[in-house]
């Protein structure tokens, strides 16, 4: 590779980035996105870092590349690319895809209206409302979500001893309810939000190693999003949350998978029912609609099978050019 360029398509999410390469893709080896998300970290990440770092992009940037189904009866295939790497599972990048996917004619779904995703983390049933050519919203039915521990704890500077869950949604969050030494995340800013996360995180996988490691593909694993929680900006939501992600990002989104993890903590906890709506606010107070749709299992344990609901709008068009002569072909940071 010298200089290749790629044809993305630019969206948010209820104000989150989402970047997808329409042109441009890598050809991946693989039986499922599972196998070609790791074909893809080991041979073509710069590709990822290239598009969504600096220059080409920044530290919330979020994105997809679409691939054929690998079976005929699905609709497409995703792989998620972002600052913070290649995530089994994207919650506001699935709405925001589906959205260009209709739009921009990128995808046919077999089925007007509900379209079968492929993503690393599994199978994803989707529906979608459209007028015209504008897709009103998109839901999706996600993985299986659990909560998968209780009551940890982690040293946070400033703040100190902090005691929190771990839930899976698609990836693994620790998730910080308000307590003694956190009283919620409306009495922090963005930027204590994420100097606290830049050092808990590291510190909780150093602390649970090996703890977090999905039972059926150990190739998701660990606690990669801290969710904070807090009071809604609008009383009748059910909740607010900072999602931090990647080195230095917080969803502006309300977060799909940081959703769904959400509310398998909550259902667990016996403070969600099967059939209630979770009405949850981004750090923004953008929203999404979740609901657990019904219980199920997870190698013994006991999980449910989320659904979230959002909306997303096209904003743009890029052609984006990565150049081996560039000395910042494959981006940069500054943290």
């Amino acid at each position: 590779m010298s200089r290749k360029t790629f044809f993305c398509i630019d969206a948010h999410t209820c104000g989150n980035p989402v970047r997808v390469v329409a042109g441009g893709g890598p050809n991946l080896i693989g039986n499922n996105m599972s196998e070609k998300r790791q074909h893809f970290l080991k041979e073509y990440d710069w590709i990822r870092r290239g598009l969504m770092f600096e220059p080409r992009g920044h530290d919330m940037m979020s994105g997809s590349i679409l691939f054929p189904p690998h079976d005929p009866n699905n609709d497409f295939a995703i792989l998620f690319i972002e600052t913070s790497g290649c995530l089994p599972m994207c919650g506001h990048g699935t709405i925001g895809t589906i959205t260009i996917a209709i739009e921009e004619g990128l995808v046919t779904p077999k089925n007007p209206g509900k379209v079968l995703m492929e993503a690393p983390a599994g199978l994803v049933e989707i529906e979608y409302q459209q007028t015209g050519k504008k897709v009103d919203w998109v839901k999706l039915i996600n993985v299986k979500s659990y909560l998968a521990a209780e009551n940890l704890t982690v040293a946070c500077p400033e703040l100190g001893e902090l005691t929190f869950d771990v839930a899976y949604g698609g990836n693994y969050y620790a998730i910080v309810d308000p307590q003694k030494n956190f009283s919620g995340i409306h009495n922090f800013t963005a930027n204590d939000i994420i100097r606290y996360s830049q050092v808990i995180r590291d510190d909780i996988n150093k602390k649970y190693p090996d703890r977090f490691i999905h039972p059926e593909n150990d190739t998701i694993r660990d606690v990669s999003h801290i969710l904070w929680t807090g009071n809604p900006l609008d009383p009748t939501s059910s909740g607010r949350n900072a999602v931090f992600y990647g080195e230095k990002a917080i969803d502006r989104s309300p977060c799909g998978t940081g959703t769904s993890a959400r509310m398998a903590q909550l259902f667990a906890k016996g403070k969600l029912q099967v059939g209630e709506a979770y009405i949850h606010e981004s750090f923004i107070g953008s929203k999404f609609i979740g609901k657990v749709e019904s219980v199920t299992a997870l190698n013994g344990k006991t999980a449910i099978v989320p659904s979230v609901q959002g909306w997303a709008f096209v904003y743009g068009y890029n052609n984006i050019i990565i150049d081996n002569d560039d000395p910042y072909a494959h981006g940069f940071q500054v943290i």
